[in-house]
């Protein structure tokens, strides 16, 4: 799979989890037929959301987006569908262009410790994925101890 191919379909589950959300918030709060609506949907994309901020970062570091852009592209999932209109932005502008960096390059960041590791895990799928997954995993377990957002 592709950078590409990665980022965007990240994007357009994050939007489509929002969907979910508010859908969810509207059947407890509107419907008023219990907490559980908002419940699953906000676990679905707080997941999700999750999810894409990693591939944000990912597919960032790989395209070699300014760290501004890659702050931005994460920041996109705050607020509700933003995420696509990011996404356009970035595939017009060229920012998703490109494979995974898996081989060294004449630039410089390709041999510093960081590069070589990057590479190092692009090349060896299985554990990028693992890793990706207990991060995931990981931040997702650390936000339901901390526990939802509380509205007052």
């Amino acid at each position: 799979m592709k950078p590409r191919v990665l980022y965007r379909t990240l994007a357009i589950a994050e939007a489509i989890t929002w969907t979910l959300l508010i859908s969810g918030m509207l059947l407890k709060y509107v419907a008023q037929v219990g907490d559980w609506p908002v419940l699953v949907a906000g676990s679905i994309h707080g997941l999700v959301f999750i999810s894409y901020a990693v591939a944000s970062v990912l597919v960032g570091v790989n395209q070699r987006w300014r760290i501004p852009v890659i702050v931005v592209a994460v920041a996109s999932a705050i607020v509700p569908y933003a995420t696509i209109p990011f996404d356009l932005w970035a595939d017009r502008t060229g920012r998703l262009d490109g494979a995974w960096r898996t081989t060294p390059t004449d630039d410089p960041r390709d041999h510093t410790a960081i590069g070589r590791l990057f590479r190092w895990m692009l090349n060896h799928v299985p554990v990028l994925a693992v890793t990706l997954v207990v991060l995931i995993a990981a931040i997702m377990a650390t936000l339901l101890m901390i526990g939802p957002p509380r509205l007052s």
